[in-house]
């Protein structure tokens, strides 16, 4: 019997080439997110046999539960489910409000959760696999990256406790920590909506999405621990559990480059992790 496969934020970057590398080997793909019309793209692209999208929001309670029993009406079972669904929030702490950092954990975090405990009891079931999506930034908080960061490393946490909670039950847990990926999340303003624009990442640092799809894929299906995508990431995540030190010097140099005479001038820079 085919994999059933379920993707939180399927409809862009690495949910999206997710979906695609999947259903290239083989397995049926439930979509999960909220642009309607990327779903139908996708189900189109795929074939209605081979792919569902679902219309669900992380944010609201309830939600990926319908998603779930989606999946197991249409395809009978869920093998996989990838927590991917996140947006950054990106700005320096003393300029960011309480409702910032809300709404980056009630998507990064919280989201992460309802999904979890939505898909365990299926998962459980076949004694499949929970990938959640971190970040590099779960081991690297960059200034002017704190909400986003808290909530990677946050998640992180998460899916340690919880390797340890589904290992009685057969059920494997991937930590996915990606580097600089091809995605939109680096053209989104603060409140999360979509602003189309250049990447701020120099191209040659940006890993091709369809590229960190496969790595992600193959560290999930081999039932790994922690998948740490792009050689930059893993170099960045080696200094920070290593020579922390060497981080806080490489930031205050950097910052010291940066600083403004005036403490009104703040610096805001979109976030540079994928």
């Amino acid at each position: 019997m085919k994999r059933v496969v379920m993707i939180t934020g399927a409809t862009s970057g690495i949910g999206e080439a997710m979906a695609l590398e999947w259903a290239s080997r083989g397995a049926c793909v439930v979509a999960v997110g909220r642009r309607v019309d990327r779903l139908r793209s996708l189900e189109d692209r795929l074939g209605r046999n081979q792919c569902l999208g679902v219309e669900a929001d992380v944010c609201v309670d309830g939600s990926i539960e319908k998603a779930v029993a989606a999946a197991q009406e249409m395809f009978g079972q869920l093998d996989v489910v990838v927590a991917n669904a996140g947006f950054s929030v990106g700005g320096q702490v003393e300029d960011l409000s309480i409702d910032d950092f809300r709404r980056q954990f009630e998507t990064n975090v919280f989201g992460v959760v309802r999904t979890v405990q939505a898909a365990i009891p299926a998962v459980s079931i076949t004694k499949g696999s929970i990938a959640i999506v971190g970040s590099v930034m779960g081991y690297v908080s960059m200034p002017d990256n704190s909400a986003y960061a808290m909530s990677k490393y946050a998640v992180r946490a998460l899916a340690e406790a919880l390797y340890g909670e589904m290992s009685p039950r057969g059920v494997a847990v991937t930590h996915v920590a990606p580097g600089f990926v091809e995605s939109e999340i680096r053209e989104k303003r603060r409140d999360g909506s979509h602003s189309p624009g250049s990447d701020p990442v120099p191209t040659f640092l940006v890993m091709k999405r369809e590229v960190a799809a496969r790595q992600i894929i193959d560290a999930v299906e081999a039932r790994r621990r922690e998948v740490i995508v792009t050689l930059h990431g893993k170099l960045a995540a080696s200094v920070a559990r290593h020579a922390p030190e060497l981080v806080h010097l490489a930031f205050k140099a950097g910052a010291s480059k940066l600083r403004k005479p005036h403490k009104s001038h703040k610096l805001h820079k979109p976030r540079t992790e994928g």
